[in-house]
């Protein structure tokens, strides 16, 4: 476009951005990503030197595809930019056949005839003997496709290739307003800079709803906390104790997985299930994390995985946008062309970065993305 400083502009360069950014680029579209703090940073949600993936997705049978394709994408990125991203070290998910985790992974592998193993507590011990205390009748799904995602590195890959493709990178620059025209959208900046394209993609991550505010999202503040156990002992190694969701008794889920090759810690957590964790603003959010944030993991870690420890060795706050059905919001509110959004990821959103940012990229061309996405309109609220 002719007076116009990209065809479009990206807010935000969580994963979910980088990704799009990514894709656009690649594509040849003029392109210009902008970022409030700077690359790979630990204010949003594209944090944590780790994160699980899982085509077994117990949240929407929608997402199945979508993991199958990040995970082509993942490598496909991996081989563009000779990065180390996806670590496939297998999954595990364990509780009740009949519960919210293993009864969703199963009716996830049944439709989608995904490569699963199920595991009886007796070999569920044998693979993975830091679980004990199992409630009568768990039983452990293991998907050998699941592994590690390793989100800053995504990030820096991501845009070191839109980089290198052509797109325009600004960090630690905050969008302050999008002022829509009849020519596109124009991009208001704390440096002070407008910058005028077609149409803006806002994947902000937190701050969405700032940009966005017809958009019904909340922010949540989950403590991520690692474990240093006092042996470090087989049992605790990421090979015996891979990546994991467990569903307790009582419903609390917690997960983690065990220290990566040449480390000493575990990394555990809690889900929150909309019941363990505050909302807040990420302006002001309380980036300190004391003994109260841990006290209900902990507590369950002392029966569950015995041995890990008790108080984190290190510990980090991690914010994310949550929509009210749990689900994404990728699409075009009120089918307006000059704006396109991807967020509300809901805690279970990183595994699907690269596959959105293509299917963002679709969206943006006019493109219906590879992968339907119509549960995630963000009119549907």
């Amino acid at each position: 476009m002719s007076g116009t400083d990209a065809d479009v502009v990206v807010v935000g360069l969580g994963a979910w951005g980088a990704c799009a950014l990514w894709q656009l680029a690649g594509r040849g579209v003029r392109v210009i990503g902008v970022e409030q703090y700077g690359l790979a940073n630990a204010y949003g949600s594209s944090h944590g030197e780790s994160r699980m993936f899982r085509t077994a997705c117990l949240e929407h049978p929608g997402l199945v595809p979508l993991a199958r394709r990040s995970r082509q994408l993942w490598q496909e990125l991996e081989r563009e930019t000779g990065t180390h991203l996806l670590d496939p070290t297998g999954a595990m998910l364990i509780g009740p056949p009949d519960g919210r985790i293993v009864g969703g992974a199963l009716r996830a592998a049944r439709e989608h005839a995904l490569d699963i193993e199920v595991l009886d507590q007796r070999a569920l011990h044998r693979r993975a003997p830091a679980h004990q205390a199992l409630a009568p009748g768990d039983v452990g799904v293991v998907e050998p496709a699941g592994g590690l995602t390793l989100p800053e590195m995504t990030i820096r890959a991501a845009v070191g290739a839109a980089r290198a493709a052509g797109a325009g990178v600004l960090t630690d620059t905050r969008v302050t307003a999008l002022e829509f025209t009849a020519a596109g959208v124009e991009v208001h900046t704390s440096t002070g800079a407008v910058l005028r394209a077609g149409q803006a993609v806002v994947t902000a991550g937190p701050w969405l709803a700032r940009l966005v505010p017809s958009l019904p999202l909340e922010v949540v503040r989950m403590p991520t906390t690692w474990f240093t156990p006092a042996e470090a002992g087989e049992r605790f190694t990421l090979r015996r104790l891979p990546v994991f969701m467990r569903e307790l008794a009582g419903g609390d889920v917690i997960w983690g997985h065990g220290m990566l090759p040449g480390g000493t810690e575990l990394k555990l957590g809690l889900e929150d299930g909309g019941r363990h964790f505050a909302t807040v603003d990420p302006d002001t959010v309380d980036r300190s994390v004391s003994p109260a944030d841990w006290s209900v993991l902990a507590g369950h870690l002392a029966t569950a995985v015995p041995g890990a420890g008790t108080v984190p060795s290190r510990a980090v706050a991690n914010i994310y946008a949550r929509t009210p059905d749990g689900q994404f919001v990728i699409g075009r509110p009120r089918r307006d062309p000059r704006l396109l959004v991807a967020g509300g990821c809901s805690s279970h959103g990183f595994k699907h970065s690269t596959g959105i940012g293509e299917a963002v990229a679709d969206l943006a061309l006019g493109k219906e993305p590879a992968v339907p996405l119509g549960f995630t309109d963000p009119d549907r609220f």
